[in-house]
């Protein structure tokens, strides 16, 4: 174990960094959204990448027990950006 007031060892800094770099590509994914919308080539390649290749069409079922049902792909996106909730799924 470390002393308090001792900096991270390079470990530790390669974790601490790895998931602020996350965080921020989930925001960054965000702003795109937000800003071009679901329909930008863009943001249906990430939408894409992150579902194999497919966007799932119609309703979405999700493990959101306060909102298990959304209408479509891009509403459910949406919703995970604006609760900052960017790692829930379908």
């Amino acid at each position: 174990a470390q002393r308090p007031g001792t900096p991270l060892s390079d470990q530790e800094y390669r974790q601490f960094f790895r998931s602020l770099r996350t965080a921020h590509r989930a925001s960054t994914a965000c702003f795109l959204r937000r800003l071009y919308g679901c329909q930008n080539p863009l943001v249906q390649r990430l939408d894409e990448y992150e579902n194999h290749g497919v966007i799932p069409q119609g309703p979405i079922c999700s493990e959101v027990p306060e909102t298990p049902f959304f209408h479509d792909f891009c509403a459910f996106s949406f919703y995970r950006c604006i609760k900052k909730r960017y790692y829930i799924k379908v």
